[in-house]
């Protein structure tokens, strides 16, 4: 009897860790999107019904946004969705530039010729993406779909790709959500991931790191233009 009632616990236990997996998973894509407004009041009644779970796998996936912060406490006043300001997102893109940019640096000296294929590959895809868009929007998911990511993995440097891919993550595709949608930027990003992508192929250490740069410089200058009208 002991043991059925053990196992039972731990089968709940599974599925309440699921359950905040999933609804974590569906916050946080939401945060990004803006379907979940920036500044937004975190009320987890209302959570709780829109997501359809419960209060303590809710609960457990607000504190992991919280650590990614996506979603930020406020004493005595709750918490909310992260505000992308300009003075935050300036100093993002500035780290961003040069991290970014010795990712490219590294990834063309040490990026095997089938994973630079694969880049290619994963650019056709990404053309192909933007043309169901008709040019208006040019957003990528996380992880291996992503250009960026996929270069930060090859720079081989874990400290780039800790910083990269750890807490600024989420917060910079916010920010790419938004200027993925500008007027005009989603064939100009692309062609520009081709560029650097033809630079780390010609194994150019200083093209690509220059390339990288300029875009990701390019990209703050978008963003800045959009937080600005917000705050208009």
């Amino acid at each position: 009897m002991q043991e059925q009632v053990s196992i039972s616990t731990a089968e709940d236990n599974a599925d309440s860790t699921t359950l905040a997996s999933r609804t974590f998973d569906s916050i946080k894509a939401d945060i990004i999107s803006g379907q979940l407004a920036q500044g937004s009041k975190i009320v987890e009644s209302d959570l709780a019904l829109q997501y359809g779970i419960s209060r303590g796998p809710l609960r457990e996936a607000i504190h992991r946004l919280e650590q990614m912060k996506l979603i930020i406490r406020v004493p005595h006043a709750g918490s909310r969705v992260v505000t992308l300001d300009t003075r935050m997102m300036e100093d993002i893109y500035t780290a961003r530039e040069a991290l970014e940019g010795m990712a490219a640096r590294l990834a063309a000296r040490l990026m095997p010729d089938d994973e630079i294929a694969a880049l290619s590959a994963l650019l056709d895809q990404h053309e192909a993406a933007i043309g169901e868009t008709d040019g208006k929007a040019y957003f990528q998911r996380e992880g291996d779909i992503d250009f960026h990511y996929r270069i930060a993995v090859a720079s081989g440097n874990r400290w780039i790709l800790e910083n990269l891919n750890g807490e600024l993550y989420q917060l910079i595709r916010m920010a790419r959500h938004q200027s993925g949608q500008y007027p005009a930027r989603a064939p100009t990003a692309l062609a520009q991931h081709r560029q650097i992508a033809a630079a780390i192929a010609a194994r150019d250490e200083e093209l690509a790191e220059i390339l990288m740069r300029r875009h990701i410089s390019g990209a703050w200058q978008i963003v800045k233009q959009i937080l600005e009208e917000q705050h208009d």
